[in-house]
């Protein structure tokens, strides 16, 4: 009888063997009669024709299997950092976690990103040193690298005195125990172990290989002991979280929750729309059931508009992780004619993947869609192509930069004067805020001026304007998206026929707040000033020892700033952050600087000012530094 539900994502750098540790978790639970081979296609989870094609995990996936009482909802995410976005939705649903490291590459670039976003939201997280059977392996120096570069509170499950050590260090009355030598029980040590894993404070690792099986059967054991599963009342009010969207065999869209409390029965109403099936994993299988509660993660089928993200009943919202995207490129269709099905696909793509944002141009009647990298960029291509049957060229990839705010600036627009064209007043100030921070909106009115007849109740009006506001700042005053700023509303007056007569004249409506928005938005990024920024990446190189001294000249040429070089032996390492553009052509240089030995990781460090002339973005929506223009393409565009 299964009494406990945890749902678990596995997570790892690429090709550190986490699909195929899958696989030997699905055959040792029994689910599998044979271990799949990612290379051959015949893996559980990589099961569209492009991860089997490619090798790579491209789309999260869950499969279900039990340990002992324990039912495990495993999610299998990718590895590769251009589908980043897929794990930074899994994060928020999970009970724990297993990080999959490689016991011959060790720590790489994308281990430390998950481990710290992990840690960011508390997720119990066990560590498994793979590939232990390869040449090369080496356990103890991974081992090293894990504590110095990712945590020092790590246990080695193995090393009994080490464990007490590590669990006294956390616990008053385990370290007076361990202090005066009366002996620690195993088993209280046990308890302890699971009690600070459970509550993130300590990280037990484990060694093996998913190949051989070698260490599987204690990982399993330590899945089922140490990490906590999930707690829910089923009876309660319902809570849930959407990770997952993808699309049915005709077209449906189906929606996998997760449930943190209470129960979503078959033909119930979830935001106006009626539930029309359920699906539960379990046993390796997805069965329908007319309900899930608590702690289960179903596919939901007929919410037609439900997106990634969405919450249902007090879920918490899910938390950005990682960095957005940091590359964009026009996509055209080969066909003209298939523009419109075009929309319609990438459209599609999007409400799968939130972050490829998709940017229409109607004036040059373009679409232009943002990336990770090339590789994200081939498998759309391979995807309109394959399940859309529509042939694309994609333009050449650009950055995307940014806008940040130069300093504190303000503007208003009060209604009936001359450079107002609509019934609002509106008064902004923008702020600059911390780096990764986003957008925060504050709503500084009086009550009395704001148009309740319209809008019903004040938080409402703070929502319909933080909206507005937020639209505005995707399109800064070079055509950056403004992303880390405070934006106050400290004015706000509405017109009326028996009004002051300041303010009289016919009843203001919701559309005056909208279009006037975007103007004062404006205004206020002027006053401030913005700077615009590029991103910038970190990269870790791997070279020959003897191949230093063509690379370090490189990156000096591509701009980069880099730490002095680490010798190892015959190999050397070194570290450096330059522009993200300049990182491609880092990657294609390398293998003549290094005689092709040379290994190259990457991640975003962040942005930097650009030097020189600030690049500019065409817009895509009416542009309010030319009120004319504006105004009467609002008004073509949106209507009275």
């Amino acid at each position: 009888m299964l009494e406990r539900t945890l749902n678990l994502g596995i997570l790892a750098h690429v090709d550190a063997g986490k699909t195929t540790l899958t696989e030997r978790l699905l055959y040792a639970a029994g689910v599998i009669d044979e271990i799949g081979r990612v290379d051959d296609g015949t893996t559980q989870t990589d099961t569209l024709p492009l991860e089997q094609r490619r090798g790579i995990t491209i789309k999260s996936a869950v499969v279900s299997f039990a340990i002992d009482d324990v039912r495990v909802n495993l999610i299998d995410t990718p590895g590769h950092p251009d589908f980043i976005a897929e794990v930074e939705r899994v994060l928020s649903v999970l009970d724990g976690a297993v990080l999959v490291i490689s016991a011959v590459e060790g720590v790489q670039s994308q281990t430390p990103l998950l481990m710290r976003a992990l840690q960011r939201l508390g997720v119990p997280t066990l560590l498994f040193v793979n590939k232990l059977d390869r040449v090369g392996a080496d356990a103890d120096r991974v081992r090293e690298e894990i504590s110095a570069r990712l945590t020092p509170a790590i246990v080695p499950v193995d090393d009994r005195a080490k464990l007490a050590e590590v669990l006294a260090e956390r616990d008053d009355s385990l370290l007076a125990a361990y202090v005066e030598g009366d002996g620690l029980p195993y088993r209280r040590l046990r308890e302890e172990l699971a009690a600070q894993t459970g509550r993130a404070l300590v990280h037990p690792v484990f060694v093996g290989s998913a190949k051989t099986g070698e260490g599987v059967d204690d990982l399993m054991a330590g899945i089922a002991e140490l990490l906590p599963a999930s707690a829910g009342d089923a009876e309660g009010s319902g809570s849930g979280s959407v990770f997952k969207i993808e699309r049915g065999p005709a077209g449906e869209k189906i929606a996998y929750v997760r449930m943190f409390s209470g129960t979503v029965h078959a033909r119930e109403r979830l935001n106006d729309e009626k539930v029309t099936a359920i699906s539960v994993f379990d046993a390796g299988d997805v069965e329908q059931r007319s309900s899930v509660s608590a702690g289960e993660i179903a596919k939901l089928w007929g919410l037609g508009s439900i997106q990634i993200g969405d919450r249902i009943g007090e879920a918490p919202p899910p938390r950005r992780e990682f960095a957005p995207p940091t590359l964009e490129s026009v996509v055209v269709p080969t066909d003209p004619d298939d523009a419109t099905r075009l929309r319609v696909a990438l459209g599609q793509l999007a409400e799968q993947d939130p972050l490829i944002e998709v940017r229409q141009d109607d004036e040059r009647h373009e679409m232009s869609v943002s990336l990770y990298g090339e590789v994200q960029k081939e498998v759309i291509q391979a995807t309109l192509a394959e399940d859309y049957g529509i042939d694309v060229e994609f333009h050449e990839t650009k950055p995307i930069y940014i806008e940040r705010l130069r300093r504190v600036g303000e503007a208003i627009e009060i209604l009936n004067t001359e450079t107002n064209p609509y019934r609002a007043t509106i008064g902004l100030r923008v702020e600059p805020a911390r780096e990764g921070s986003g957008v925060e909106f504050l709503l500084e009115v009086d009550h009395r001026r704001v148009p309740l007849y319209a809008f019903k109740k004040l938080d409402s009006f703070g929502s319909a304007m933080e909206e507005y506001v937020s639209e505005q700042l995707q399109e800064g005053l070079y055509g950056w998206r403004v992303p880390d700023c405070v934006v106050t509303m400290t004015d706000s007056n509405y017109s009326s026929p028996d009004g002051p007569q300041s303010t009289r004249g016919p009843l203001s409506t919701p559309a005056d707040f909208r279009k006037l928005t975007p103007i004062v938005v404006m205004q206020a990024l002027e006053s401030a000033g913005t700077v615009v920024c590029e991103p910038t990446a970190r990269v870790g190189l791997e070279v020959p020892t003897h191949a230093v001294g063509a690379v370090i000249p490189a990156l000096a040429r591509l701009g980069a700033t880099f730490e002095t070089p680490a010798p190892n032996g015959e190999r050397s390492t070194i570290n450096a952050v330059l522009p993200a553009t300049r990182a491609d052509e880092l990657h294609r240089e390398l293998p003549a600087l290094t005689g092709g030995e040379g290994v190259l990781d990457s991640s975003l460090a962040g942005y930097q000012p650009v030097s020189g002339e600030p690049p500019t973005r065409r817009r895509t929506r009416p542009n309010p530094l030319n009120l004319g223009e504006y105004v009467a393409r609002v008004e073509r565009r949106l209507g009275p």
